[in-house]
């Protein structure tokens, strides 16, 4: 637990200017991309990791990019923490489109060139079997 956080509960810590952050895919697992608001939620701590698929990778970059919302929501004013965001916006949308060109589309609002309606197409997100999505 972080030093600056009490031992009662609830209790959200205040947050710094340029805070440090965890790499795409630990924050992911931990819920948070900063570590001083890596609280345990009832004494749970995630730390399981995820598989490395072509959709997590998606997953990493669109919470960082949530995450970063966030932040910039009260600190509109880190320069550092706007650039990250941005570089993220860049990746996910490139990310998002070389998924869809070669797996198909993530969501149905996502426009792909085929001739057919595809949203509907097996696999379904619980059949994919850990490493092995395409």
């Amino acid at each position: 637990m972080p030093a600056m956080a009490p031992l009662a509960n609830p209790y959200v810590p205040f947050q710094l200017e340029d805070p440090p952050k965890y790499e795409g895919r630990k924050a992911l697992i931990r819920g948070t991309l900063f570590p001083g608001l890596d609280l345990p939620f009832m004494g749970m701590v995630n730390q399981k990791e995820k598989p490395i698929t072509p959709k997590t990778e998606l997953q990493v970059m669109a919470f960082a990019l949530q995450e970063l919302a966030l932040y910039l929501d009260t600190h509109p004013d880190d320069k550092e923490a706007l650039e990250l965001y941005r570089t993220y916006q860049r990746m996910l949308y490139k990310g998002k489109m070389e998924y869809s060109e070669k797996c198909g589309p993530l969501t149905h609002i996502i426009p792909v060139d085929d001739k057919t309606y595809t949203w509907l197409d097996d696999p379904w997100p619980w059949e994919y079997c850990a490493n092995k999505e395409g």
